[in-house]
């Protein structure tokens, strides 16, 4: 087998999309990505093409590929997510483990770029079900220190009701209350593993700028008009034809550590499932630390959320220069 190594371009995005299509026809991860999808990661503004991405050729198809990009803000470490895959007819060649030397090679060489003089840890996200992954991750010398939860539940039947405290309003996401959601986003997920601050930009590109976006189905909680928790929605359409079902996604939830345990997290979601049946959705997802100090699965629980896939996040520290 001869193939040729280099770069991913942005005139890459189909046969990326294709080689995305039969790795999940594989490995069922419910990670689906439309060609739309492809074009918006070889834009990321976070991403060097040249530096950050790594693909191999069989005439003319890519059949395996390294994603790098760096992070949009740091706080003790910069936690650099490497993605990648390898079609599963190119399976057990050693294209993975190309690619992840690569990665751990190419990782301190952007980090230093971006953040310099901060430590690295280079990230992996392996499902339960991988084990090839996993063991090309811990023959890398990475090992599991977090495990996360894909939770999901049917809009179908009936649906929880809870009442925000008193002098809490649960509202429809709108403009005005942007800049308020994203710094209470900020402030409520300082104590979640692996977190960054979301920046003005980033926030845009990753959060409310996106197609994937529903402004209709997002809330925030208002307490004498400044936003304490925020919960909002994506869908993915490439998942709802493969799926045949429409999924509301809970992008992101989170409440003021002050306004924790007092049930306007249980609120925005009592009210979020309910516009989502009335908008026409089959199903509600979202993901879970499984540590997560602020006793959110409880609260996904008790709303009617459950477990349907796991993963493990691993890590693995890199010197820089």
């Amino acid at each position: 087998m001869s193939l040729k190594w280099g770069p991913l371009t942005r005139d890459d995005a189909e046969p990326l999309a294709d080689l995305l299509t039969a790795i999940e026809a594989e490995d069922r991860t419910g990670e689906v990505h439309d060609l739309e999808d492809v074009r918006k990661q070889l834009s990321h503004p976070l991403l060097d093409l040249d530096a950050g991405t790594l693909a191999a050729r069989d005439a003319g198809r890519i059949v395996a590929y390294g994603y790098l990009p760096v992070r949009q803000s740091v706080t003790d470490a910069h936690t650099m997510r490497m993605l990648g895959g390898v079609h599963p007819g190119h399976r057990r060649r050693g294209l993975g483990r190309r690619l992840l030397d690569w990665g751990i090679d190419t990782a301190p060489v952007l980090s230093a770029k971006a953040f310099p003089g901060v430590p690295l840890e280079l990230h992996l996200n392996v499902y339960d079900a991988n084990a090839g992954l996993k063991a090309l991750a811990e023959g890398a010398g990475f090992t599991p220190n977090r495990w996360f939860a894909y939770m999901g539940r049917s809009l179908a039947g009936e649906l929880p009701r809870f009442t925000p405290p008193d002098g809490v309003s649960v509202v429809t996401w709108a403009p005005e209350f942007d800049e308020g959601a994203r710094q209470a986003r900020n402030e409520s997920f300082v104590d979640h593993w692996g977190n960054v601050p979301h920046t003005p930009e980033s926030w845009q590109a990753y959060i409310v700028g996106t197609r994937h976006f529903l402004p209709e189905s997002s809330f925030v909680a208002l307490h004498e008009g400044q936003v304490v928790g925020m919960l909002l929605t994506h869908t993915f359409e490439g998942y709802n034809e493969q799926a045949g079902a429409r999924r509301a996604w809970i992008q992101i939830i989170g409440t003021l550590r002050e306004w924790r345990g007092k049930g306007v997290a249980s609120a925005m979601i009592a009210c979020a499932l309910a516009a989502y049946r009335d908008q026409g959705f089959d199903t509600a997802g979202l993901g879970v630390d499984a540590h997560n100090p602020t006793g959110a699965v409880g609260v996904y629980t008790r709303a009617g959320f459950e477990p349907l896939l796991r993963s493990a996040n691993y890590t693995l520290p890199l010197t820089i220069g």
